[in-house]
C-alpha cells in the first residue's frame, strides 16, 4: 500500500541550514522521563497534524497579548530537541493554507495541508457555483505550488462537523466537501478528515468517493467515536489519528487499544486537545515539561494547556499504555 502521508519527496539540502536550531536550545527545553535510559537509541516521531498558525503561537490568548512570538524561538526548536522528525502543518481556509505552505517552506521537517474545514465551508465557498469554483481554484494553485516539492501532503482539513452547524449548516459543508474531493481526485492527494457527531454521513460520503478511486487514502484525525467506526473507516483503506481528545475516557482508551497499532498516526493537533490530569490516560505519561501559566510565561517553558509538537511524546505514551 502506498503511504498515507509521503513526507520524503521534500529537498534535503533545506536541512543543512535548519538541524542547528536543536542543539541551540536550552536545558529546560529538555523533557522530564523517568522511563529514560541515555543508552537507548531515541525513537523520531512524527506529529501527523498541528495547527502552529493559533494565535497563541505567538503570544495572544482570547484576543490578549502575554509573551512575544515563540513558534520559531522556542516551540520549533523544542520539538527538534525532544526527537520530532517531522510534523504537518493544517489548514482550515485558504489564507490559511498559503500561510501554512510559506511555514512549512521554511524548515524541510515541516510539511503542510490544503482545504476548508467543514465549519468554514460558508466563508470560503461562499453561495454561488461561481464563488466555489474561484475558491477552489485557488486552493488548486496553493496545493499545485506545495506540491512541487513535496511540501504539501494531503487535503485537508475537509470533512462534516454537525456539533458546530451554527458556523455552517450541513447542507454548505456537504457541498463544500464534494468539491474538495473532486479536487483530491485531480491532484491525487490523501485526504485529512473531520468527522465530528455526524453518525455514518462521512462515512457513507467516502463509500460512495472510493467507487472513483483507485485507493482511498487518508487520515481522520482526532478520532474520539466508536470502534465500529473506526474499522469501517480503516476498512475503506484510512487511517486514524489519535491525540488527546481521543483519549481522555475510560471508553476512548478501549477503543484506542482495539485499533491495531500500524492503523494508528499520532498527533497532537496543538494547540488543542493536550492531555490533562482529569483525562483517563494520563496515568501512563512518563514525560513531562517545564510548564508555566501564560501570564507567567518564562522562556524555555512550555505554556499551560498549549499543546506543542513536543508532546507528541505524550500522546505515543499513552497510546502504548491504554
Amino acid at each position: 500500500n502506498r503511504p498515507f502521508f509521503d513526507l520524503t519527496k521534500k529537498r534535503s539540502h533545506v536541512m543543512s541550514s535548519s538541524t542547528t536550531t536543536a542543539s541551540a536550545t536550552n536545558d529546560a527545553t529538555e523533557p522530564k522521563n523517568e522511563a529514560n535510559n541515555d543508552d537507548d537509541e531515541p525513537l523520531l516521531l512524527v506529529d501527523a497534524g498541528t495547527n502552529l498558525l493559533d494565535p497563541m503561537y505567538t503570544g495572544s490568548y482570547r484576543g490578549k497579548s502575554y509573551h512575544p512570538a515563540d513558534l520559531h524561538s522556542t516551540v520549533l526548536p523544542r520539538a527538534w530537541n525532544n526527537h520530532i522528525d517531522k510534523i504537518v502543518v493544517l489548514a482550515g481556509t485558504i489564507d490559511e493554507s498559503q500561510e501554512a505552505l510559506e511555514l512549512s517552506k521554511t524548515d524541510a521537517r515541516l510539511f503542510s495541508t490544503v482545504g476548508v474545514h467543514p465549519t468554514r465551508c460558508t466563508q470560503e465557498f461562499g453561495s454561488t457555483q461561481e464563488e466555489l469554483k474561484i475558491a477552489i481554484a485557488r486552493l488548486k494553485d496553493i496545493a499545485t505550488e506545495g506540491m512541487k516539492d513535496g511540501t504539501v501532503v494531503a487535503l485537508g482539513e475537509l470533512g462534516l462537523d454537525y456539533a458546530r452547524t451554527q458556523f455552517c449548516d450541513i447542507d454548505s459543508q456537504k457541498r463544500g466537501l464534494s468539491a474538495q474531493l473532486s479536487l483530491a481526485t485531480e491532484l491525487n492527494l490523501p485526504l485529512y478528515l473531520h468527522n465530528r457527531d455526524t453518525g455514518d454521513d462521512l462515512l457513507d460520503i467516502l463509500k460512495d468517493y472510493q467507487k472513483d478511486v483507485p485507493q482511498l487514502r487518508g487520515i481522520v484525525h482526532s478520532f474520539d467515536d466508536t470502534f465500529e467506526l473506526a474499522q469501517s473507516f480503516i476498512d475503506l483503506g484510512l487511517y486514524i489519528g489519535i491525540n488527546g481528545c481521543s483519549l481522555k475516557t475510560a471508553d476512548n482508551l478501549s477503543v484506542v487499544k482495539s485499533i491495531p497499532v500500524e492503523k494508528i498516526l499520532l498527533e497532537t493537533d496543538c494547540p488543542w486537545c493536550d492531555i490533562r490530569a482529569t483525562h483517563a490516560g494520563s496515568k501512563y505519561l512518563s514525560t513531562t515539561f517545564p510548564t508555566k501559566k501564560e501570564k507567567q510565561y518564562e522562556e524555555g517553558c512550555c505554556v499551560k494547556n498549549r499543546y506543542e509538537p513536543c508532546h507528541v511524546r505524550q500522546v505515543a505514551e499513552v497510546v502504548a499504555g491504554a
